[in-house]
């Protein structure tokens, strides 16, 4: 009723109620000088609320077996609680799940904890060449857009994020304009509006979160070089790649089914692995997102063999993206994600993942009952228009984390 909307399923095999608020905004919202803003607020929700210490909030759960989480993302936050569906437990678990969502205490002892832990975790990264390589990647393909913005922010501005930047955050997100709410239950549609009515009943009236621009596209290829005193060499090449309901959503996402995102029956696979024996993990992505996500490529190889790694790498992606798939790669893809598919909708958790997606983004209601089908009707042309149109191997961002090349 209040601006909030809201998307239910009925679902009756199991006597459990899962829900998640979404919350536009997420980390690309973050000022330019609080990066990591919106993670260590979500973050701090459950350490104290409504005048209850962490500890009295995480046994009120428990007590009742029920499981609370919260997630920020460069879109959005959100908070996840499951919890049974019998009133006894239902009741109090909302309780305490609202207490957690509208009036989080933000102690100060728990923002210099959660800080000094992301701080730790901005250490450790410089420590690992793979996550080295994902940040170096993020900033090559986005440059200055929000998107490039490390969701943990940096060390330079998490020590200047206050209490107040916190409460502000808080007060801007968490309000009915700017809120979606998914619900699976075992909950006849009155007692899911009434659930639906408990949580969002007292979110303030307010309007969505601005959401990120539009990405760029890359203008020419560029290249990072990163020294890492390690064995092996990660390397990354990708782009700017697709958003959530892109008109070319269903062959790009087959498309890399067949190129690198389909286990051990790609076409990366096949090349670099089995004909060359370069790489065990070879792999490509789209992770959409409200803009454009990235689209990545990636593989590990021994740092003496990183140069034809490389070579074998672009060639595969150049010849992809000229010829696309064959009849038979793009049957066994088929097969592969329809018949896939049951399982990735196969528990309540995993369909409230999606109605989330459905709602935040404004996917058609009927995405999930349309799936196979969309999938079922793609072509091999299809993909190779896509690709055509869309990849650009003279555009793309190339990432190298390893040991520095030997000079005699």
């Amino acid at each position: 009723g209040n601006g909030t909307r809201v998307l239910f399923v009925e679902a009756h095999e199991l006597p459990i109620v899962d829900l998640q608020v979404i919350f536009g905004g997420g980390s690309s919202s973050d000022p330019a000088d609080r990066e990591g803003l919106a993670l260590l607020a979500g973050s701090l929700l459950d350490e104290g609320a409504a005048g209850r210490h962490a500890d009295e909030i995480a046994y009120e759960f428990e007590r009742l077996g029920a499981v609370y989480g919260a997630d920020v993302t460069s879109d959005a936050s959100s908070l996840y609680l499951r919890t049974l569906a019998a009133p006894e437990q239902l009741d109090p678990a909302l309780a305490n799940f609202r207490r957690v969502m509208l009036q989080p205490d933000f102690p100060q002892n728990a923002i210099d904890r959660q800080r000094k832990r992301l701080l730790i975790g901005i250490q450790q990264k410089k420590q690992s060449p793979a996550a080295l390589a994902d940040d170096a990647f993020r900033a090559a393909i986005y440059g200055d857009h929000p998107y490039a913005r490390p969701e943990e922010g940096t060390e330079s501005s998490l020590p200047p994020i206050t209490r107040a930047d916190l409460i502000a955050w808080h007060r801007g997100t968490h309000v009915a304009g700017n809120t979606i709410l998914a619900l699976v239950a075992d909950l006849s549609r009155a007692e899911a509006e009434a659930v639906a009515e408990r949580v969002s009943a007292d979110l303030p009236a307010g309007t969505a979160a601005a959401t990120a621009p539009p990405v760029p596209a890359l203008q020419q290829a560029t290249e990072t070089r990163i020294n890492f005193p390690s064995t092996q060499m990660h390397i990354i090449i990708g782009q700017p790649g697709m958003k959530y309901g892109d008109p070319d959503y269903f062959p790009l996402l087959l498309g890399n089914h067949i190129l690198g995102g389909g286990g051990v029956v790609t076409r990366m696979f096949r090349d670099i692995r089995e004909k060359h024996g370069l790489s065990y993990s070879a792999y490509s992505y789209f992770s959409p997102r409200r803009e454009a996500g990235p689209f990545a490529a990636s593989l590990e190889t021994e740092a003496g063999q990183a140069g034809q790694a490389l070579a074998v790498l672009r060639a595969t992606l150049d010849q992809y993206i000229k010829d696309g798939p064959t009849e038979e790669e793009l049957r066994a893809a088929k097969q592969n994600l329809t018949g896939g598919f049951p399982l990735r909708i196969d528990s309540n958790r995993k369909i409230l993942g999606y109605v989330g997606v459905i709602g935040f983004y404004g996917l058609p209601l009927d995405y999930l009952d349309q799936f196979i089908g969309r999938v079922e009707a793609v072509t091999s042309a299809q993909i190779r228009d896509a690709f055509g149109r869309r990849m650009d191997l003279a555009r793309m961002a190339t990432v190298l984390v390893g040991p520095a090349p030997e000079t005699n």
